[in-house]
């Protein structure tokens, strides 16, 4: 009996010592912060951000034509308020409403970056209209925000981009290499129009960029428990995004005589078996990443579990949703309450980890349901996209500029579930980001894309200082 007691401490002595290495040996990533040159921002970015708000650049499906009045206008706009911007750089219009600005730099042999943003927003549910603070196209500005569509989502990084780049052309400053803005129109609706072909284009034209940035990372105030401070997520990749349509077909009938299976139970049943069974939680690049950085500031026992993630694993995977999504967004049938319908549908969109695929989430949906029940892909879909480096010059610049302007933050490299119009720049470019500094609390997440969007005055300066010293950084 003692043999096996000496043999239960030796082996907890054994874990318990392992679990300590490694969570000694979790030490921060965090790069230097260098002093900035402060610039001065007029006030007068507020107006120009709430002047953009009032275009309704809605992008409402993937087959509606866009409102070439809304967008022409705003257009327009962008010209009169950045004059340097549309006399210095070479402006291309794509599809008629997606712009691709070429910012040409004085070393030609030097790799160029890619700047991104898109000028469509989601629609506002008429419903909600009396929820707003102020109107959702009307452009507020309060003491404190400017309020509308778009300030979240995505126009506040657009504008920020231009006045940015307005700013630097004041200064006479020529970037070493060339640097693309685009700005698709359809980003809302995947993008197919917009950032797809002026990927295609570029690659069309041989261009190889060092990197290109995007939406998609954030900076988290209290989003994170545990960290006290700001963390920057930089995204290195983002999930895929496929719908498929699950189709009953029956012989329908009287509903005082119900068949042992029934149109809509067997569609009912199909959607509870793919919510209980789901893909499976998988520690893949780049939550490895997410990991370490965000571990490593974490308090002991907390970091204890990131430094351990094979004993850890599955509560962490599962607080970081690192596995493929499902979720029931659409259901279809029935046309009177006493006929048993023919046809019942619903829709089931799936957000892709990396490592699996549309055909791998099809294949598991079939071996999930009835195979009475057809499968069908039904809108845009694609899979999820390549994981960027971290070793990178590009992310090494992007990293340190971020440090620099907000010294207080904690970088940490990531996965977004969202998709975004950098999906379509691998191609063209060695490595794609996705960061701004928008900055998100627990009271502003719902924002996007929700009620009462909004952006701070101070966190759109941010924005604007953020893009202004990232271009200086990369050059």
């Amino acid at each position: 009996m003692k043999k096996i007691i000496y043999a239960l401490l030796a082996i907890t002595g054994v874990l318990v010592a392992i679990l300590l290495f490694n969570t000694v040996s979790l030490s921060s990533k965090q790069v230097a912060s260098e002093p900035l040159q402060k610039i001065t921002i007029p006030n007068g970015v507020y107006s120009n951000l709430s002047k953009a708000i009032q275009y309704p650049t809605i992008s409402y499906s993937e087959d509606a034509i866009p409102d070439s009045t809304v967008f022409y206008g705003f257009h327009r706009f962008l010209s009169e308020t950045f004059p340097l911007v549309h006399e210095k750089l070479t402006l291309e219009k794509i599809s008629d409403y997606s712009l691709l600005y070429t910012w040409k730099g004085a070393n030609k042999d030097k790799k160029p970056i890619i700047l991104m943003s898109h000028q469509d927003v989601v629609p506002v549910d008429q419903p909600t209209l009396s929820d707003w603070e102020a109107g959702p196209f009307e452009g507020k500005i309060t003491n404190t925000d400017i309020i509308g569509r778009g300030t979240l989502d995505d126009k506040g990084t657009l504008m920020a981009l231009l006045e940015s780049v307005e700013l630097l052309l004041k200064e006479s400053f020529v970037p070493s290499q060339t640097i693309y803005l685009a700005f698709g129109h359809d980003e809302e609706v995947g993008g197919a129009n917009g950032a797809a072909k002026i990927a295609q284009l570029l690659k069309e034209r041989g261009v190889k960029a060092s990197m290109t940035l995007d939406e998609g990372g954030f900076l988290a105030d209290g989003l994170v428990p545990g960290i006290d401070k700001t963390v920057a997520i930089v995204n290195l990749a983002e999930k895929g995004f496929a719908s498929f349509r699950l189709i009953v077909e029956t012989q329908g009938g009287h509903s005082s005589a119900p068949p042992k299976e029934n149109t809509i139970g067997m569609l009912a049943q199909a959607i509870v078996d793919l919510e209980a069974n789901q893909l499976p939680y998988t520690l893949v690049e780049p939550i490895n990443y997410q990991l370490d950085y965000m571990g490593a500031e974490l308090p002991f026992l907390k970091k204890v579990a990131f430094a351990n993630p094979w004993l850890f694993k599955k509560p962490i995977l599962e607080a970081l949703n690192a596995h493929t999504t499902t979720a029931a967004t659409i259901i279809d049938g029935g046309v009177k309450n006493n006929v048993i319908p023919t046809v019942a549908e619903a829709t089931i969109n799936f957000r892709i980890l990396p490592g699996e695929t549309i055909a791998s989430v099809k294949e598991h949906i079939k071996k999930t349901i009835s195979t009475k029940i057809k499968v069908e892909p039904v809108g845009f879909l694609t899979n999820p996209s390549p994981v960027s480096r971290i070793d990178s010059e590009a992310y090494k610049s992007l990293e340190k500029t971020i440090r620099s302007v907000f010294p207080e933050s904690v970088v940490v490299p990531g996965l977004v579930g969202g998709g975004t119009d950098a999906r379509y720049f691998y191609e063209v470019s060695d490595d794609v980001y996705r960061f701004y500094p928008i900055r998100l609390a627990p009271d502003s997440m719902t924002r996007f894309h929700g009620i009462d969007e909004k952006i701070g005055k101070e966190n759109y300066k941010e924005i604007i200082e953020f893009t202004y010293q990232l271009i200086k950084q990369l050059n």
